[in-house]
């Protein structure tokens, strides 16, 4: 028997998670300003936009968190085809109307009067409340081939075919390991999700070596040296940056790879900022944080009071976690590099409005009680 779950407005607020995430981001807004300063001045004129801005975003995501938290979790649940029908038609706004934006050679942006955000971003949440609805939904026919596995396959290849025409196959990386975690944690076979990932191995080889471009961004990320002054820039850069710090690091402001030597320093590469100005102390204590919030996130997952909200809370910490793991391995040189934001660091208000309304959704659940 399913029990009643009801959320206390006056419930604390979940200072194991919330103080890391605020921690976080105050950290952010500082390197946001160091990273971006003199990129801000000599484009801009004034050396404050990005810090501007980025408290600004800061500012509206707190509303968001605040909001989320006091949102009970269930109400999700009606909204998730809409959801789905939203995220949709703004990923295919970008590539048929005019209001698309591109930036480094991809279109993954959206303006609408003066605001610019990013799609996949609603898209990730779209399907993480699906995922969690429909797995919930289907109960012990969650087994069947048709099922369980077939519908939520086609959503995230709906999504997947929408992102790869921006390109942003790092979202789609993301969207692809988060549907398949979430499909094995709410129980559809093992022997479903293993044949299909053996049979798209080939279709993602295949994609890897049909441009020559992809081949020698593979080529240099298995070594960046070898490529200084185009694929590799980014890597060698990333990694000067971290051999510069140390342990303690340069101090903040005092960082050379942002004085336009490491591109977007301030968003995909923030994370070697930090590791050059702030050393390895700094790193850690990053790391630390992350990895406070997301095994709060777990725990609130395994305590969840019914299977939605369960579902709702893993979906929610792998997004976070993925994102994390996959910049911060770019960062390092130790994945490919991919266009992604560091949660809750990087430059950008799309991801840290989602990213900290995500963290108020987390602590909803965490405070719902059963009667």
């Amino acid at each position: 028997m399913s029990p009643k779950n009801q959320t206390s407005p006056a419930a604390a607020y979940d200072i194991q998670l919330l103080f890391p995430v605020l921690f976080l981001v105050g950290i952010g807004i500082v390197m946001v300003y160091s990273a971006s300063s003199a990129l801000a001045l000599k484009n801009f004129g004034s050396g404050y936009l990005f810090l501007q801005k980025q408290a600004l975003f800061a500012l509206i995501g707190m509303v968001a968190l605040v909001g989320c938290r006091h949102i009970p979790y269930r109400w999700y649940r009606p909204l998730t085809y809409p959801l789905l029908a939203c995220a949709l038609l703004l990923l295919i706004a970008i590539q048929v109307t005019g209001l698309g934006v591109s930036a480094g050679g991809s279109a993954r942006w959206l303006k609408i009067g003066i605001i610019t955000f990013q799609p996949s971003e609603l898209a990730r949440f779209a399907l993480i409340v699906f995922l969690a609805y429909s797995l919930d939904k289907k109960g012990e026919k969650i087994k069947e081939f048709s099922i369980g596995f077939v519908p939520h396959i086609f959503i995230f290849g709906v999504f997947a075919v929408c992102i790869f025409q921006q390109p942003d196959f790092g979202s789609i990386v993301i969207l692809g390991i988060l549907t398949w975690l979430m499909m094995f944690v709410g129980g559809v076979r093992c022997r479903h999700l293993f044949t299909s990932l053996i049979a798209l191995l080939p279709v993602a080889i295949y994609y890897l070596i049909s441009a020559e471009y992809r081949v020698k961004r593979l080529l240099s990320y298995l070594n960046p040296w070898d490529y200084p002054a185009d694929e590799g820039y980014q890597v060698v850069h990333s990694l000067m940056a971290f051999g510069t710090g140390g342990l303690w690091g340069t101090g903040i402001g005092k960082g050379f790879q942002k004085l336009f030597y490491l591109p977007e320093p301030h968003t995909d590469f923030i994370f070697s900022i930090i590791g050059e100005e702030l050393g390895l102390i700094g790193v850690l204590i990053i790391i630390l944080l992350y990895g406070v919030v997301l095994i709060k996130g777990v725990q609130i997952s395994r305590n969840a009071p019914d299977t939605f909200g369960s579902l709702m809370a893993f979906g929610l910490t792998c997004a976070l976690g993925l994102q994390v793991c996959i910049n911060m391995g770019v960062a390092l040189g130790l994945l490919p590099t991919k266009g992604l934001t560091l949660p809750f660091l990087s430059y950008g208000g799309t991801s840290l409005l989602l990213n900290m309304a995500s963290i108020g959704i987390l602590m909803n659940i965490s405070a719902s009680r059963t009667t």
